[in-house]
């Protein structure tokens, strides 16, 4: 395989990707535009683009991914893509009949400088856009960031567009949640957590039954998921936002503060012990101070299964991979399981994380090994393997050939996944979700356990 050809030397680059940890910002646009109730999300640029994002994401949640596109031509790139979207947006509202047209850019169309709140108000200027409707925007172009901050410009977005309320009377049972980017199954999962703690949330983006619908035998265009532009039209009139990632969450939280004076409570992502008891801890502080019984339960369990299995994990290095978010929360996880997080990988940039992750780390940040941008990529990742190796890979699909050529142990998590199931279903937030975790994780070390014991060893009971 091409991979066994990676050396071990490792030269610093300064102009050279080589199988990068990230993928581009339309994707995460697109995902985020599909956690709004009857949303068509569009992209402004060539067909190809909108192909690679819609089948990237059809491939990772195993179902259909409705999108438009521009569809540029030549002519579009030299004098611009006014005339697409403005074709497109009464096309779509004509044929398709969406509650909201997301309307994300490119690469060209950012490169020519399309003004697309201009375009927008010109189309319903022209009466092409049906009273009640709505097309909001995010500006994407795939040549900085990373899908995370698509997914944190589109969620923004939302709130810039939909958001409102400011003068309704708050309601002390209304909590906005902004989940950031995280799985349907775990959509669901923190909307649980936030119901058994007292409150009526209002989740955007929220993927849960648009991107794991029920198979009913008729086909929906639009599933029955999603925030509705009434819902944020309320969110002003909530008691609190919290929001679950600063990367992904954080940036609609605070717009949401500015716009309608939503206090913004911007935690981690509530993956692991620590994460969720500091999610459960500030509904607390919103809900008067009580923690149901059955939350405790569920913390409870979670505790046994760390304490019964502590000696598979003791020492273990462990190598991540991925968006920031997710590598902090399982960073801090891991070292609440006496493992050791060895090397982390992300793509994406952003000032904060590497300060974020060296909090979490403590004292521990000497031991591991962390780069961020464009040179923090997967060809990195498998040249420190190489030179010293790890117990444990966690990460998306991609680092499938470094499990192969290295022979050690993978946990697929993240985004994207193209070669499993189940990540869609199963949460891995919330205690319910550390439960999950650590099953995988426990898991296939046992199945290596086994595999690896000789004949005399070979135990039924381990």
């Amino acid at each position: 395989m091409l991979l066994r050809h990676t050396p071990t030397e490792i030269l610093e680059r300064s102009a050279l990707t080589i199988n990068p940890a990230k993928t581009c910002q339309p994707i995460g646009a697109m995902y985020a535009a599909l956690g709004i109730h009857g949303c068509l999300p569009h992209s402004h640029g060539s067909q190809g683009c909108c192909s690679y994002h819609r089948s990237t994401l059809t491939r990772h949640y195993k179902e259909p991914v409705m999108a438009a596109t521009s569809s540029f031509t030549e002519g579009s790139s030299v004098f611009g893509g006014q005339a697409n979207l403005l074709q497109a947006i009464e096309n779509m509202f004509s044929v398709y009949d969406p509650q909201v047209i997301a309307v994300h850019t490119t690469c060209l169309s950012e490169t020519i400088g399309d003004d697309i709140p201009q375009i927008v108000d010109k189309a319903r200027a022209d009466g092409k856009i049906p009273a009640g409707r709505h097309v909001i925007h995010a500006n994407t172009p795939s040549y900085v960031g990373s899908h995370v901050t698509g997914f944190a410009n589109m969620a923004k977005g939302i709130v810039d567009y939909l958001a409102g309320g400011d003068d309704l009377p708050k309601n002390k049972q209304q909590l906005n949640l902004i989940p950031g980017w995280v799985e349907p199954a775990d959509m669901r999962e923190l909307k649980r957590l936030t119901r058994l703690m007292g409150f009526d949330p209002i989740t955007f983006p929220d993927t849960s039954d648009v991107l794991d619908a029920p198979q009913t035998g008729k086909h929906a265009f639009y599933p029955k998921g999603g925030v509705t532009p009434a819902q944020m039209a309320r969110t002003g009139a909530s008691i609190a936002t919290i929001a679950l990632g600063p990367t992904t969450a954080g940036p609609a939280a605070r717009a949401l503060e500015n716009k309608c004076n939503v206090a913004a409570h911007v935690l981690g992502l509530p993956i692991g012990l620590r994460a969720t008891d500091r999610f459960i801890a500030e509904l607390r502080k919103l809900n008067g101070g009580f923690v149901p019984p059955e939350v405790l339960d569920e913390r409870g369990r979670l505790l046994d299964m760390i304490t019964d299995m502590h000696q598979y994990f003791y020492q273990k290095r462990v190598a991540l991979w991925g968006d920031p978010d997710q590598l902090v929360a399982l960073s801090e996880f891991f070292l609440d399981l006496d493992m050791t997080p060895a090397y982390i990988v992300t793509g994406t940039p952003g000032k904060k994380f590497l300060a974020r992750i060296a909090e979490v780390l403590g004292e521990q940040i000497r031991a591991t090994q962390v780069r961020q941008g464009p040179q923090a990529d997967m060809f990195l990742l498998h040249q420190w393997i190489k030179n010293k190796p790890v117990d444990l890979l966690m990460g998306n699909t991609y680092g499938k050939y470094i499990a192969r050529d290295e022979n050690t142990p993978f946990v697929r998590h993240g985004f994207p996944i193209l070669d499993r199931v189940g990540h869609a279903d199963f949460p891995t937030v919330g205690y319910r979700g550390a439960l999950r975790l650590l099953e995988m994780i426990l898991n296939i070390f046992m199945d290596r356990q086994d595999r690896n014991a000789p004949e005399e060893s070979f135990e039924l009971v381990m």
